[in-house]
């Protein structure tokens, strides 16, 4: 898999979210490794899913994705991988067997956008359409949810 690239700024914002993303798959690897129960680390999954990667994932089908070709087979890609998370992340069975596809595929999505789609998107964006992402796609500020820190 090719290495991360240098994200320009309008894209940061996103790249700090998938930080998060990354941040989140440790967190549940901890958890499984210190074999917490299963409904505390997806408590704190639905809470993620709600506040921040739900709202990530239709910032990228709004303003990342359409930047190529509605039919471009890294969109095509990222959004299949959306669907999966999303059904994943809605998941309230069979919960260690979701909780580690949930750790794999969210990492592995994370590493693709990072890696490969960021990097199509970096080289055909216009100025335009890389200012509107700059202001739509602001930092937001990450509260973290201490709760049941599972991961300590």
């Amino acid at each position: 898999m090719p290495k991360p690239i240098k994200i320009i700024e309008a894209l940061k914002p996103l790249s700090r979210d998938h930080h998060h993303g990354l941040l989140l798959c440790w967190k549940i690897h901890q958890g499984i490794k210190k074999n917490v129960e299963p409904e505390r680390i997806k408590n704190y999954l639905d809470w993620f899913w709600k506040s921040y990667l739900q709202p990530h994932f239709e910032v990228e089908e709004v303003l990342i994705f359409p930047i190529l070709e509605k039919e471009n087979k890294l969109v095509k890609q990222a959004l299949a991988e959306h669907r999966r998370l999303k059904r994943l992340f809605e998941t309230k069975e069979d919960l260690h067997k979701t909780i580690n596809l949930i750790e794999e595929e969210l990492e592995s999505h994370i590493r693709f956008e990072e890696r490969v789609l960021f990097n199509k998107i970096q080289e055909v964006a216009s100025s335009e359409q890389l200012l509107q992402i700059e202001l739509d796609a602001a930092d937001k500020v990450f509260h973290e949810n201490v709760s049941d820190p599972f991961w300590e």
